[in-house]
């Protein structure tokens, strides 16, 4: 099991990275909250990682902070929720905000995120509401993280499109969310502005 990396980061493509680590790259998927935490390609990082073994692939996800993957991990054992599920619950909401919609019975907000129906909200909030009293309270993952832009090489807007895609909104619903967000910069902070959005909405 690979459990952490710690290497240069070369891409940075959301919601995919790779991550140079001892002359190998390490192709990792990672949901939107760790890549706006992530610094420019070139820099050192560390990762918190999972591997999933499949007959036909090995999956690697990384994470920013412990708390996210051990949150990954547990969303990924609620029947019905599989890592890409997993990820866009993730990328939609932090620790802190899926805590709180668990502990409060929110399945209106939970329903607000992309493949979260009626019954997988319901689904979440029954076994996952046992498994937090055992967590540390959290503070706003997103709070004091300064989400610094990777060189455009693409258009940002396309690739925020495609990231929000690849998280399970239609391509039609993701230009919707994205529709006047153009002078927000970088993939990263589109992206970061278009969930907010969504989930205010």
């Amino acid at each position: 099991m690979i459990g952490r990396l710690r290497g240069t980061l070369l891409e940075k493509q959301p919601p995919w990275l790779v991550v140079d680590v001892a002359g190998v790259g390490y192709e990792l998927e990672a949901s939107m909250t760790t890549l706006v935490a992530l610094p420019v390609a070139g820099e050192v990082v560390s990762l918190h990682t999972h591997l999933i073994v499949r007959d036909d692939a090995h999956l690697l996800y990384g994470f920013a902070r412990e708390q996210e993957r051990a949150l990954f991990r547990a969303l990924i054992k609620v029947n019905g929720v599989g890592p890409r599920l997993a990820l866009a619950i993730l990328s939609g909401m932090d620790e802190a905000a899926f805590q709180r919609c668990v502990l409060n019975d929110d399945v209106k907000s939970l329903m607000r995120l992309p493949g979260v129906g009626k019954k997988t909200a319901e689904r979440l909030i029954i076994e996952m509401r046992d498994r937090f009293p055992h967590w540390e309270p959290v503070d706003d993952a997103l709070a004091g993280l300064a989400a610094t832009s990777t060189p455009a090489r693409h258009d940002p807007l396309v690739d925020a499109e495609a990231a929000l895609v690849s998280l399970g909104y239609k391509p039609v619903e993701a230009a919707r969310m994205l529709a006047g967000l153009e002078g927000e910069g970088s993939t990263e902070a589109m992206i970061k502005a278009a969930l907010s959005r969504r989930m205010a909405g």
